[in-house]
């Protein structure tokens, strides 16, 4: 169990509830599903998650999301 606490003592929450959710439905990258993942794995999970929101935050900014819609002339 400190492992695990150890793994995800920085990470935010939703980061954390992302990655747990990836390996309850068998989108992690896993050696064996058959077992638990082990800390280092959920480590890196809720790494990949956090990246991905980053990112997520960042092309919505890039795409002004939130603020007046503008119209996209092709």
């Amino acid at each position: 169990m400190r492992g695990y606490l150890a793994a995800v003592q920085d990470a935010e929450l939703g980061d954390v509830q992302a990655a747990i959710q990836r390996f309850i439905r068998g989108e992690a990258k896993v050696d064996n599903a058959q077992f638990c993942p082990s800390s280092a794995q959920l480590s890196i999970e809720v790494r990949e998650r956090r990246l991905m929101r980053e990112l997520m935050a960042k092309r919505s900014a890039l795409l002004g999301v939130g603020s007046s819609p503008k119209m996209i002339v092709r």
